[in-house]
């Protein structure tokens, strides 16, 4: 049974612009229209199996894209805690030893929140769970994204800082009887996104 999981990350919010943690933000205009237009740019299979993070930017960009979804919350983002809606830069000025050890250890989670490494965790069981044949597209977030890559790689956790997902780029993932694999990545425009090949 082969499935074919496509991992999008949802259209840029109004926090993200101003360098804000996220607190459960909708898409503005701005998001709605990059994301519309991101869809006019791919061969998105609209008839595929659609998952979503239960955030309202992950379902602003899911509605957008033009996909009927279902709530997965395994693909919601991190937990930041009492960092949510803060900007990164005040906050490091602030607790710049928390900060700067949040930005390298995956073991490190914002007070109330979660690690990269509880993420990492959350999202590898919700892929072994995943148990169906056929095309899969998730719309979620960047640290999912990075999570389920390194899961997949069985690369350490350290090297989640080494994988850049913008707004509204996708990867794509395998799982045949040998495992998940890393079966392409695709960003911004390719027109093989959502499509099994």
């Amino acid at each position: 049974m082969l499935t074919h999981l496509t991992l999008i990350s949802h259209a840029a919010t109004p926090a993200m612009r101003q360098g804000r943690f996220p607190s459960d933000d909708p898409l503005d205009a701005r998001g709605i229209a990059d994301a519309s237009a991101w869809r006019q740019r791919v061969a998105l299979d609209i008839e595929a199996r659609a998952l979503c993070s239960p955030a309202l930017c992950a379902l602003d960009t899911a509605k957008a894209l033009g996909l009927s979804v279902q709530i997965a919350p395994e693909l919601a983002d991190a937990e930041y805690g009492e960092w949510r809606g803060l900007r990164l830069v005040e906050l490091a000025g602030a607790l710049q030893a928390e900060v700067a050890t949040w930005t390298r250890d995956p073991h490190y989670a914002p007070p109330h929140g979660e690690s990269f490494e509880q993420v990492r965790i959350r999202v590898g069981r919700w892929l072994d769970a995943l148990n169906e044949a056929g095309q899969v597209i998730a719309i979620t977030h960047a640290c999912v994204i990075r999570a389920a890559v390194v899961y997949v790689l069985d690369a350490p956790s350290s090297s989640f800082t080494r994988i850049e997902v913008p707004p509204l780029s996708a990867i794509e993932l395998r799982h045949s009887p040998r495992g998940w694999a890393l079966s392409s990545t695709s960003y911004r425009g390719d027109p093989r996104i959502g499509k099994l090949t």
